[in-house]
């Protein structure tokens, strides 16, 4: 990447790497100090719904500030916080809406760690106090703190730290592209939902929590929606052995697949649903942990006591931004928009994958998009991690204008390259034909320099 980097007293994410000085955003648009304007079709990792530079969410902020800026929420509620929880039950499934409850993070990871926390109690209110494990799935990820890590299957990200990271199970991955047990939908039945089963009955399920998943699956496997059925058996199986089911929708939650949480789309009602990203557009770090009315009455008839919190819990300013975002999504009926500029954005990325061998695999729903590139489309083959596809396609993709988002790992964990999109609701059909423009060019150059095979 080329432009200015600032003066080094940051800690980045890559020694290797150039970051360029992002000045301002405007829309589906950020800015450089030199100049470079960038169509932001990640949605910056999937957090920007409403788009950038939107003031009215800033005055709410300021406002909020200007009133009360901060107060412990060990000792106080605050009304931008009760306001916040209240439009957020209220966009949430039925089982959550008469007697739930939200706990607000500053995002997350936070919101990870929080539910893990919430199942514990829970389960040590009923009694059960072996139940201690959180199952997950391989190719997952719900966070970079340890606990939320030690639940996740995202191999790359886990490896430096497995160590410190607990072991409490993983089942196969819902992911038809690449199916870990070598089936085809629909004659497998929703095998990898079975594998659930599987698991419980080889290893029991008396001490097992809860079970915690990515509706649509997000970073790590690139936008895989579930096969249909997959999602209801999954609850189904939770609640025959009496476990809790945590739906991660960090990513997907609030109106990023079109509906306002991605679960609504199979009817499946968790008990546990986790938030973050797109709850304040990234404006503010917020997220948080929405708890079901049985969840809630389970530790409020109990010790009535949640020994958990964080500092900025319930944070008054991020809080307004929340509500403020959520207003103007109401107000700009954005939600409405998701599923007919995701099918336009879908056609567009078709498009492309009949000119570029190299595009395996388009698949999402609502305005979240994964591409999977590969080096041999027939048998699917993945080019060796070294080769950094991904990455390449990225910095192409950049130098031409639009921001993605790169991935590694898809394939096994280390090898498979894909790259996602998210980009703001308030997407145009003029800046879709941007961004196809922008990843042409930036595929063309790419396919350029590696071995590609029909």
């Amino acid at each position: 990447m080329s432009g200015e980097t600032g003066s080094g007293a940051l800690f980045p994410r890559d020694f290797r790497r150039r970051y360029p000085l992002a000045a301002r955003g405007e829309g589906c648009w950020i800015y450089t100090d030199a100049g470079k304007t960038l169509l932001d079709a990640a949605g910056s990792a999937a957090v920007v719904s409403i788009g950038h530079g939107v003031g009215e969410i800033g005055e709410a902020m300021a406002e909020q500030a200007r009133r009360l800026e901060f107060a412990h929420s060990s000792e106080f509620h605050t009304r931008a916080a009760e306001e916040l929880a209240r439009r957020l039950l209220d966009l949430a499934p039925a089982n959550f809406r008469q007697g739930g409850r939200v706990l607000l993070t500053s995002g997350g990871s936070e919101a990870t760690e929080t539910a893990i926390k919430m199942c514990r109690q829970y389960f040590l209110e009923r009694g059960e106090t072996r139940r201690v494990k959180i199952v997950s799935r391989r190719q997952s990820y719900h966070g970079s703190t340890l606990g939320a890590l030690g639940a996740s299957g995202n191999v790359g990200r886990r490896e430096p730290y497995e160590p410190l990271l607990p072991n409490w199970g993983k089942i196969a991955p819902c992911y038809c592209y690449r199916c870990p047990l070598g089936l085809r939908f629909p004659e497998c039945n929703v095998a990898c939902a079975d594998d659930l089963e599987t698991h419980l009955r080889e290893n029991g399920s008396e001490d097992v929590a809860a079970f915690l998943f990515e509706p649509v699956s997000g970073a790590t496997l690139g936008a895989v929606p579930p096969p249909e059925g997959y999602a209801k058996r999954i609850e189904e199986i939770c609640r025959r052995h009496g476990i809790l089911l945590i739906a991660d929708e960090v990513m997907t939650g609030v109106g990023r697949t079109g509906r306002p949480f991605a679960v609504e789309h199979w009817g499946v009602e968790p008990d546990l649903l986790l938030v973050g990203k797109g709850v304040a557009s990234g404006y503010a770090p917020v997220g948080g942990v929405i708890a079901s009315a049985g969840v809630v009455e389970t530790i409020a008839r109990g010790s009535g006591r949640f020994v958990h919190g964080f500092t900025y819990s319930a944070h008054p300013v991020a809080a307004a931004a929340g509500v403020a975002v959520l207003d103007y999504l109401e107000k700009h009926r954005l939600f409405s928009r998701v599923s007919s500029v995701g099918a336009e954005l879908g056609r567009a990325l078709e498009s492309l994958r009949g000119e570029f061998p190299i595009l395996g695999d388009v698949r999402g729903l609502g305005l979240l998009w994964g591409t999977e590139l590969v080096r041999q489309r027939d048998t699917r083959l993945a080019y060796p991690a070294e080769l950094q596809v991904a990455q390449r396609v990225f910095l192409a993709a950049y130098e031409a204008g639009v921001l993605t988002y790169p991935i590694q790992g898809c394939a096994d964990g280390h090898a498979g390259d894909h790259i996602l999109l998210a980009p703001p609701f308030i997407l145009t059909s003029a800046e879709i034909e941007a961004l196809a423009a922008g990843l042409r060019t930036a595929l063309a150059q790419v396919v350029a320099t590696l071995p590609v095979e029909r």
